[in-house]
């Protein structure tokens, strides 16, 4: 069975450095074998922002029909996650972060309902990416994005220990990171690494 990849390209702007870097990734998992891929622009996805209503406490789904009608399922079928995103005023872009509030209904279900978000045999399967690129050199400059990455995969069920990060500093200007003397070897070694862990966990 294939390993199924969900991506995000989270940046406003396509074709830019967190996209290049996600792409990198993307094309190096495709050469390990049995990998499915679907990647969504989220300037593409329609999804709205949460709206803090708390519905989803008691309905176990959210009221907004929108883009996340389609992507619920993917969330919960897939394998791997891969979120992709620039830091915008040292945090992460508004269009990643609506994706990210909008995995309330998935808190919901597990904190306040009580309920699986996954299936029992899934859990300590899964594997998350996170992979960001900042125009400022600085080596803080990630440290507000990180908890709500965190956050993100930690109510679907990837756990801390189970997310890999490359973050990339100091690339501004669209195309920026093609100069970077490590980012591509980088991403193609992460995304072999990750298959090949993902082979290993799902064939136990």
């Amino acid at each position: 069975m294939a390993i199924k990849v969900l991506a995000f390209a989270g940046s406003p702007r396509r074709g830019g450095n967190s996209e290049t870097l996600l792409d990198w990734v993307l094309d190096a998992m495709k050469k390990e074998g049995d990998v499915e891929i679907e990647k969504i622009a989220l300037t593409e996805a329609d999804v709205h922002p949460c709206k803090g209503c708390n519905a989803c406490e008691v309905l176990n789904k959210c009221v907004q029909r929108d883009g996340m009608d389609v992507l619920h399922d993917k969330i919960i079928e897939a394998d791997c996650m891969v979120l992709a995103a620039p830091i915008y005023c040292m945090g992460i872009c508004s269009q990643a972060k609506a994706l990210i509030d909008r995995f309330q209904v998935f808190r919901s279900r597990k904190f306040v309902l009580k309920l699986p978000v996954v299936p029992p045999e899934r859990k300590g399967k899964r594997l998350g990416v996170f992979l960001s690129t900042a125009g400022q050199d600085w080596d803080h400059v990630f440290n507000g994005a990180v908890p709500s990455v965190k956050c993100f995969y930690h109510v679907v069920e990837i756990r801390d220990a189970d997310i890999h990060y490359l973050m990339i500093n100091n690339v501004d200007e669209k195309g920026a990171i093609l100069n970077h003397p490590s980012a591509k070897a980088d991403a193609e070694r992460l995304g072999h690494d990750v298959i090949r862990e993902l082979q290993g966990r799902l064939s136990e």
